[in-house]
């Protein structure tokens, strides 16, 4: 059985047992141009996938290119809103987004290989319960229940 371990009261700065923190090197201009470039470079990804599905290995078109960036678009648009929206949120609505998120982009992405719609939709839903279960986990056991990270 585990239990928290006392503290000594000794101020972090001279505790020999505590762990320094890692010195953020970056600027904010940096955090901000990796964001969006994480976000550009994720939808990419995510639009050449879902045109490969859709063309299920035959010729390259026209309208599957089309589909391929405007998926990457719509991808990349909302990751950008809900990385925005997301950490203003409660923990529990914080992991809904993410989950309701992933849940349509997985199932969209699954449909696109021709599979029936009851088919896409329950993949879709047992991508999104997992999601749910470990986003949720995660936030729950860093964050306080007005959702600021526990440092």
């Amino acid at each position: 059985m585990s239990h928290a371990v006392p503290t000594s009261g000794v101020p972090a700065e001279r505790n020999p047992f505590a762990r320094p923190r890692t010195p953020n090197v970056f600027s904010e201009r940096f955090h901000r141009n990796a964001q969006a470039s994480t976000a550009v470079v994720l939808g990419l990804v995510y639009g050449y996938w879902v045109a490969a599905n859709n063309r299920s290995g035959g010729p390259i078109t026209g309208w599957n290119v089309l589909l391929g960036f405007v998926s990457a678009f719509a991808f990349a648009a909302l990751y950008l809103g809900i990385h925005a929206l997301a950490p203003h949120m409660r923990r529990e609505v914080h992991a809904l987004l993410w989950t309701a998120f992933a849940g349509c982009a997985f199932g969209f992405l699954y449909s696109q290989t021709g599979a029936s719609v009851l088919r896409s939709t329950g993949m879709a839903l047992a991508v999104s319960a997992v999601t749910m279960a470990t986003l949720f986990y995660r936030y729950y056991t860093h964050e306080d229940a007005e959702g600021h990270r526990i440092r």
